[in-house]
C-alpha cells in the first residue's frame, strides 16, 4: 500500500472509531442522536471505552499525519512501513480497547507507537 492510501486508511478508521463512541453513547436513540445531546444516558462502561479509543486514535492521527507530511517523499519504503504497522496495530487496538483487555491493549499501542517512530525515521 502506498503511504496516501495508509493515511486514507487511518482516517477512515479513526472516522468509524468516532461514529462507534457516538453510537453507544446515544444508544442508537435517533431522539438522542439528533438532538443537542445535553441529556445523554449515563456512560455504560463500553461506551466509555469507546470515548476513550476514539480520543486516543484522535491524537495519535495527529501524530500520523504531522509524521507523513514531515516525510515528504523521502525513503517511502521506511515510511510506508512504519504507517502499516501503525494502521495494523491500530486496527487490533480497537477491538481490544473496547473489550477492556488491559494488558495486551497496552502492548498493541506500543507496537502502533513504533509504527510512528519507524515512520518518523522516514524523515532523518
Amino acid at each position: 500500500m502506498t503511504l496516501s492510501h495508509l493515511t486514507l486508511g487511518s482516517v477512515i478508521l479513526t472516522f468509524l472509531m468516532i461514529m462507534t463512541a457516538s453510537s453507544f453513547r446515544t444508544r442508537l436513540n435517533p431522539k438522542v442522536a439528533t438532538g443537542n445531546r445535553d441529556d445523554l444516558p449515563p456512560s455504560t462502561p463500553a461506551s466509555a471505552r469507546a470515548d476513550r479509543a476514539a480520543a486516543n486514535m484522535l491524537e495519535n492521527l495527529l501524530l500520523f499525519v504531522a509524521l507523513v507530511v514531515a516525510v515528504g517523499g523521502r525513503n517511502p519504503a521506511r515510511a510506508e512501513l512504519g504507517a502499516e504497522i501503525f494502521l495494523i496495530a491500530r486496527i487490533i487496538y480497537w477491538p481490544i480497547y473496547l473489550l477492556g483487555i488491559p494488558v495486551v491493549r497496552t502492548l498493541v499501542w506500543t507496537v502502533g507507537a513504533v509504527g510512528l517512530v519507524i515512520l518518523g525515521s522516514a524523515a532523518i
